[in-house]
């Protein structure tokens, strides 16, 4: 009988195990976790802090018990340490510290990432019982939740203004604390361009978040006084000084197994598979945030998304048992809320496209969400990115306010991007009308109609 081994227990490890067991019920999964969570939400951690979310057990998409009902083995609080590719073993640590050995037929690697440190002082060294924080697994999430909880603090200083960075500002606000957030760039939410990251910056300092974008961080330090954060704000130096302090800088890919087994690292320094998600290492495969991301417009590139990490597990464990799936490809779709406010975006900005050696342009434009005559309509803001040379949709950044389906709209464009459609081939697509939710012509193919608009200005014709 053949048996799979899968290491890691969040999207692309769990994917992987449910995916192998629906295809052969008759295939042996056993599935070694890190710590005691298998198949939680992590991306769900900030929605328990602001309370919308209770309580934290609701946070697994799936309860042990469903997963072991499955027919896969869970084997929890268990570190894999080592793989030995040609006996097709994989060596384990136990919470007790025991080493074991499990053999396997095939192994899929879904090691995720680790929180990056950015070269940041302190934070190699000061940790939840500091009041240092990271937001990264359920253990960290436990500890948070700690010293909220009996320490009851007023303060708080985020370093990074990205997707968690802005949720857990919101989260933080929601229990009374007063906010700063730290950005090195020029605005909040850097996969945004400044002139719609600037409307989600006004909508943090709306609800009281003090924001300091250009910020970079230098160090962090416990004192008397409480917790210093030290910097330079546009080369001259700053410091704040809260309770508690959250980093949310990014993350770094998890490949010291695969890379100690023979892997080869590319992109982001993340293991390179190819679409099926084989290693190179005989019957390795790997998906989740440890891997490169097979990009559709971009190549190859490094993305970790949770989306990307199910998709990529559900081809690796379908392989796993003698499949021929493949990842088609990620376009990089994303979405936040912060507050009242919805900011996504899908493809590429112009300057990443300019990189990559399309011919961009990027139209700004304004549409309703609905028909105006009908109460309650609300404008999205858009940004069009096309290639001038061919009319090729590039990418499409929209911000609209909590209602609007921006996050729903954004995923009209992801399904462009991901069919190659032009630009003025958006306007074709059949997209459902009733005054309440929408128009003849719906706010996504008013923005790209803009931007063929300005295409002969775009070429320095005259319009």
């Amino acid at each position: 009988m053949t048996h799979i081994a899968v290491i890691g227990g969040s999207d692309a490890g769990i994917s992987a195990a449910l995916r192998a067991r629906e295809l052969d019920p008759e295939v042996e999964v056993t599935v070694i976790v890190a710590d005691a969570y298998p198949n939680y939400s992590i991306c769900g951690i900030p929605y328990y802090f602001t309370g919308e979310v209770a309580p934290w057990q609701s946070l697994a998409h799936r309860t042990h018990a469903d997963l072991e009902a499955t027919g896969m083995q869970l084997r929890l609080n268990t570190l894999a340490t080592s793989i030995d590719v040609p006996g097709r073993r994989l060596t384990v640590r136990d919470q007790a510290g025991v080493e074991s050995t499990i053999a396997y037929d095939e192994l899929v690697v879904g090691t995720g990432a680790l929180p990056s440190h950015a070269g940041i002082a302190g934070l190699d060294r000061l940790g939840p019982e500091d009041g240092v924080h990271v937001i990264h697994s359920m253990g960290d999430t436990f500890a948070l939740d700690r010293h909220l909880t009996e320490r009851n603090p007023a303060s708080a200083i985020i370093i990074g203004a990205g997707y968690v960075g802005l949720e857990m500002a919101e989260a933080f606000a929601a229990r009374g604390m007063q906010v700063t957030q730290l950005q090195r760039g020029p605005e909040v939410l850097s996969t945004l361009d400044p002139e719609l990251a600037g409307l989600v910056r006004t909508e943090l300092e709306e609800h009281g978040v003090d924001v300091h974008t250009g910020t970079l961080v230098a160090g962090v330090e416990k004192t008397s006084a409480g917790l210093v954060v030290t910097g330079t704000r546009n080369g001259q130096p700053v410091t704040h000084t809260a309770d508690l302090v959250l980093a949310v800088v990014g993350v770094r890919p998890n490949t010291a197994l695969l890379e100690a087994a023979g892997a080869t690292l590319g992109a982001g320094r993340a293991v390179v598979v190819d679409e099926q998600m084989r290693t190179g290492l005989p019957h390795v495969f790997a998906a989740g945030d440890g891997i490169i991301t097979h990009h559709r417009l971009l190549g190859t590139t490094y993305l970790p998304l949770g989306t990307t990490s199910h998709k990529q597990g559900r081809v690796a464990g379908e392989n796993a048992i003698g499949g021929r799936a493949r990842f088609t490809g990620s376009v990089g779709t994303q979405v936040v809320k912060v507050f009242d406010l919805v900011a996504a975006r899908t493809g590429l900005r112009d300057q990443d496209a300019a990189v990559a050696g399309y011919s961009p342009a990027t139209v700004q434009s304004a549409a309703d969400d609905h028909k105006r005559y009908y109460p309650g309509a609300q404008p999205i803001t858009f940004r069009i990115t096309g290639d001038t040379s061919t009319g090729r949709l590039l990418g499409a950044q929209l911000v609209g306010r909590l209602g609007t389906e921006t996050a729903k709209r954004v995923d009209t464009f992801a399904t462009a991007l991901h069919a190659g459609l032009t630009v003025a081939e958006v306007s074709d697509l059949d997209l459902s009308y009733t005054p309440p939710l929408g128009s003849p012509w719906d706010a996504v193919q008013v923005a790209t109609q803009a931007w063929t608009r300005s295409l002969p200005a775009l070429l320095g014709a005259p319009a």
